[in-house]
Parts: structure tokens; C-alpha cells; sequence
């Protein structure tokens, strides 16, 4: 019920578009307030609407200005935070040695150094309350790399070792965190607007991305899971007192975790007399 004791505040980043905007309607919907935050405004609104329960902040997370003025605009209105929905994000794709080292460098500043300019921001206010929690959006590509895809990978491998460190150093003071990993979902990741395709220069690489970006533009719009019911169940699972520390979004997600886990349990045994045999020959005397 709006208006109790029950209702959080949540903080959500690239709220424009795609999963965000189901993020912070859910959240809404749940009887929660809602700091929506995207580098156009018009655009968030527009996408989300309007609420006496939101507050709508320009916020690009890679400009460290942005980031402070709209943690405190969020804390000027609802004085506190609550839940931090690390959210906003970009894709470039391509092979590694047709990726410039420009874009490669911006995939990361955006995907990880953005959620840590704004979790470095909301952290004091969430330690002087004692409580919150961090949700960052991660992906399957976080958790098993694959071909064209090696600068996200990377981008998210780093936001999955960030976020599992600062788990302990946090948990001390009442503040929970949250990887979230989704498979397939019908989102906006692979238009023109958020995926941006390496040129192709080099003849050994051509065919096959004409098949990758082909077929990927052909995947756009049809994934088979549904942002709304993620978001759904994302409200559910912050309710809890002790959030899970990672979860697998869509079925297909699962099934990477799976698999990963059973790659490292064969690679751990496959050389394990040899890799149980490096200590100093005093160490066994």
C-alpha cells in the first residue's frame, strides 16, 4: 500500500528504454517510490509517465557530476535510498581485433565503471541507514564468453568480480547485494539505438560477421523472455530479507550457470595431480 511503512525507494539507471522501463513500473505498481534517472528526460517520462511516487533525474553514469547531483536529488525528495538498480548499459559487438581500442575502452567505461560511480555515490547514504541493497544487471555473457562478443563479456566478467568482492565489505552494515543475469529477453539490447557493430576491415573475419549481424537483426524483438515478468520478479525477490547474492534470469540463463559450473568442476579435475604438485618440497617435510 503506497504510503506505509512498507514502501521502498529505488534507484534505477537507464530507465529510458528497454529493461528499465519495466524495472521502475513494476516497481511502482508495488507501492514503491521511484528515482528513474536516463540521459534524456523527455525520454523517461515518456517511457515510464508520470506519479506523484517518481523522480525523474537526467543521469548519464559515466559523468561523475551527473552522478552526485542525482544521488542527492533522489535523497532532497525521498530521503533515502532504498534499492539501487544497476541497469544502464550498451553493447558492442564484433570480433576482438575489429573492436578499436576506443570502443573497447567505452564498453567498459559504460557497463562497469558507470555502476561503480553510482554505487560508490549511493553507498553512504545506504551505510548511514544501515540497509539497503545494490541489484546490478549482469548477463550470461558474465558468466560464459563466447565469440563476438569479447568487449561486453569482458565488460560484465568485471562487474561480476566487483560485485561479489563488495558483497563482504558491505554486508556488515546492513546492505545486501545482487547480481542478476538474464538469458534472452525481448529488450531493445540489440537495436541500432543500444548495439553498435564493429566495422569489418579484416577479410578472415568477413563472412562470418555478415552471418552473426544477420542473424542477430533477425533475433531482435523475438527473444523468447518477457522484461515484464523479470521485472516482476525482481520486485519479489528485493522484498526479501536475504536477497540471493546471484540470480539466473530465464530458463536458457539457468542452463548457462549450469553449465559453466560443470565446465570448472572438469577443468579443476583435469590436471589435478599436476596442479596439486607445485608447493615448495619443504612445505611437505
Amino acid at each position: 500500500m503506497k504510503g506505509t511503512i512498507m514502501s521502498k525507494v529505488w534507484f534505477v539507471t537507464g530507465a529510458g528504454r528497454g529493461m528499465g522501463v519495466d524495472i521502475a513500473k513494476a516497481a511502482l505498481a508495488a507501492g514503491n517510490k521511484v528515482v528513474a534517472t536516463g540521459r534524456n528526460t523527455d525520454t523517461v517520462t515518456k517511457a515510464i509517465g508520470k506519479s506523484d511516487d517518481l523522480l525523474v533525474v537526467k543521469l548519464d553514469v559515466t559523468k561523475p557530476t551527473d552522478v552526485e547531483a542525482a544521488v542527492q536529488a533522489a535523497v532532497d525528495q525521498f530521503g533515502r535510498i532504498d534499492v539501487l538498480v544497476n541497469n544502464a548499459g550498451n553493447f558492442y559487438a564484433g570480433f576482438f581485433e575489429e573492436i578499436t581500442p576506443e570502443d573497447f575502452r567505452a564498453q567498459v567505461e559504460t557497463n562497469l565503471f558507470g555502476p561503480v560511480n553510482v554505487t560508490r555515490a549511493v553507498l553512504p547514504v545506504m551505510r548511514a541507514q544501515r540497509s539497503g541493497l545494490v541489484v546490478q544487471i549482469s548477463s550470461t555473457a558474465g558468466i560464459n564468453g563466447g565469440e563476438f562478443v569479447s568487449a561486453y563479456a569482458a565488460s560484465k566478467f568485471g562487474v561480476e568480480g566487483w560485485i561479489e568482492s563488495l558483497t563482504p565489505e558491505v554486508a556488515p552494515f546492513g546492505i545486501r547485494t545482487m547480481l542478476v543475469e538474464p538469458g534472452y529477453f525481448r529488450t531493445e539490447l540489440l537495436t541500432p539505438e543500444s548495439t553498435s557493430y564493429a566495422q569489418s576491415t579484416i577479410a578472415d573475419y568477413a563472412e562470418k560477421t555478415k552471418q552473426t549481424v544477420t542473424a542477430w537483426s533477425g533475433m531482435s524483438g523475438l527473444q523468447g523472455g518477457d522484461p515484464a515478468k523479470l521485472a516482476k520478479a525482481l520486485i519479489q525477490l528485493a522484498s526479501q530479507t536475504e536477497p540471493p547474492l546471484r540470480w539466473a534470469a530465464g530458463a536458457n540463463a539457468v542452463q548457462e550457470l549450469e553449465r559453466k559450473a560443470q565446465r570448472l568442476l572438469t577443468e579443476a579435475n583435469a590436471y589435478r595431480e599436476l596442479s596439486s604438485s607445485l608447493a615448495h618440497d619443504d612445505a611437505n617435510a
